[in-house]
């Protein structure tokens, strides 16, 4: 679902004082904008929160807190108004569908889905990869990309074991290190096909809104409609790059489906709390998708929203917690016991929700102070660019960034930027956010990109060579793959035309 920072165990005085001095230079030492000085006091405070997040000089949740205090002590934006920025229904869209996942792994219910998806495909060494990179995918679309990574983890040893048992440890050496690969890149391409996938979806959503409040809202169902065939796209890429690096030179005969039917069998029958989660989980889904309006050519299907006349008035992040609610009501097998408790909430990140908070109270800022002018007014060199070389330019920025920073972060970073961008060079804002957004989880070539690359890394079954060799070319396959979809899919799947600078975007910031 989403790629979660581990917060530094120390403070790092270097990047602490360097930030802290590169910002002061900026602010007292520099007028951007004569007339204008929060333009230069909002820019000194992004370099300063840019450089604690990228160094994580102290905690990435610490330094997200920035904007409370030092926008209202320069006057960039009143407190009252810093502070409603760090709550609104994005973040109530994370926390109700980050309860639905925990719901899922408590009752074990997780397991229980890749195992099934495990004892369906077979044992064939393909269908082997396509199972795990199937299962890790799926059930990355709506938990943690971590918590799959780890859950995964366990059963690909499993068969690791097995398959060494049968064939010899040197003999299907490279076929494991592409199985546990696959648990790896699954966790991060099945998280972009949803809006609670992986946090970056998320923030595009509220920047989107701040920076053009008259813009389009992007629902979930929209999302789907249009990152799910690249989520395909970039599955079916994986697999078969997977699969052609990490062929072993002898053969692997199949071993059949009875390894994964035994470790199924070993769960048991299917219990009331699991069922009643599944229930759930799939009302929370429907609820979702058909929430507005599904348009297919010139059918038209409603939305339950416009059908019980409340279109408008609730939004994902309501439908999220209505579910979650329901989680704390519906009664477990055990006496006075409800599915979900409250102690088990405690395992929601709540530091990438003062992230998420940090990042839209920054984005608020560029707009109050007119930095987003500003800066959309010094990238203008851009507009002598074809739009394709734009969008594949940002693209492959930050696939490049998100393989050494936070990608939550850098998203956050960048969205503002970008959008003021695509105003100044008249291009259709969706155009050039949804690639930044949708590359800031392509991260494929070292252990510290995400937790799930450290995680299979430290199983000691894969090696840095053999990550990189294979992220090198899930980057440049992603690159490609989002700027075609960004170019000629988003405007078909949102129903807009992104050819055309729209009027929404003519004046959306001040």
């Amino acid at each position: 679902m989403e790629k979660n920072e581990a917060p530094a165990k120390t403070i790092k005085y270097p990047a602490l004082v360097i930030g802290l001095v590169i910002s002061a230079v900026i602010a007292f030492g520099f007028d951007l904008k004569p007339g204008s000085p929060a333009v230069t006091y909002t820019a000194a405070i992004a370099i300063l929160m840019a450089v604690w997040w990228v160094t994580e000089a102290i905690p990435i949740p610490v330094t997200s807190l920035i904007p409370l205090v030092f926008f209202p002590l320069f006057g960039i934006m009143d407190g009252k108004a810093v502070s409603n920025s760090y709550i609104n229904y994005i973040i109530f869209l994370f926390i109700g569908g980050f309860i639905m996942a925990l719901a899922m792994e408590k009752w074990d219910l997780h397991k229980r889905i890749a195992l099934k998806i495990l004892s369906v495909v077979g044992g064939r060494p393909f269908t082997v990869l396509f199972g795990f990179l199937f299962a890790s995918a799926f059930l990355s679309m709506w938990m943690s990309n971590t918590a799959t990574a780890m859950m995964m983890l366990p059963i690909a040893l499993s068969v690791a074991g097995q398959l060494e048992k049968l064939h010899g440890a040197e003999n299907v050496r490279k076929l494991n290190a592409g199985i546990l690969l696959g648990i790896a890149y699954g966790s991060s391409i099945g998280g972009i096909a949803t809006l609670v996938g992986t946090p970056p979806n998320l923030s595009f959503v509220r920047i989107f809104n701040i920076l053009f409040p008259q813009g389009p809202e992007i629902s979930f169902s929209e999302w789907l409609v249009f990152a799910l065939p690249l989520s395909i796209a970039m599955f079916i890429s994986c697999l078969l790059i997977l699969f052609f690096l990490f062929r072993d030179k002898k053969p692997v005969q199949n071993f059949g489906r009875s390894f994964f039917q035994k470790e199924y069998q070993k769960l048991g029958p299917t219990t009331a709390e699991q069922k009643r989660v599944l229930f759930l989980f799939l009302l929370l889904v429907f609820l979702w998708v058909f929430r507005e309006d599904i348009e297919l050519g010139s059918i038209r299907m409603p939305g339950w929203g416009r059908i019980i006349n409340t279109s408008g008035l609730i939004n994902d992040g309501t439908v999220a917690i209505f579910v979650a609610l329901l989680l704390f009501i519906f009664p477990s097998s055990k006496k006075n016991d409800a599915l979900m408790d409250w102690d088990t909430t405690k395992k929601i990140p709540w530091g990438i929700v003062l992230l998420f908070g940090g990042g839209f109270a920054l984005a608020q800022g560029f707009v109050d102070s007119g930095l987003s002018l500003y800066v959309g007014e010094q990238l203008q060199v851009a507009s002598h660019f074809s739009a394709t070389g734009v969008v594949a330019t940002l693209t492959a920025v930050m696939c490049g960034l998100t393989e050494f920073t936070s990608n939550t972060a850098t998203a956050e970073m960048l969205l503002p930027i970008v959008g003021a961008l695509s105003v100044q060079i008249k291009m259709n804002p969706l155009m050039l956010m949804l690639p930044v957004t949708l590359a800031a989880s392509m991260a494929f070539m070292f252990p510290v990109a995400t937790p799930p690359n450290a995680i299979v890394y430290g199983s000691g079954k894969v090696n840095m060579w053999q990550m990189v060799k294979a992220g090198i070319w899930l980057n440049l396959v992603s690159i490609f793959l989002i700027t075609l979809f960004s170019m000629f899919w988003a405007g078909i799947a949102l129903g807009i035309d992104l050819s055309v600078f729209p009027e929404w975007a003519v004046i959306p910031v001040k």
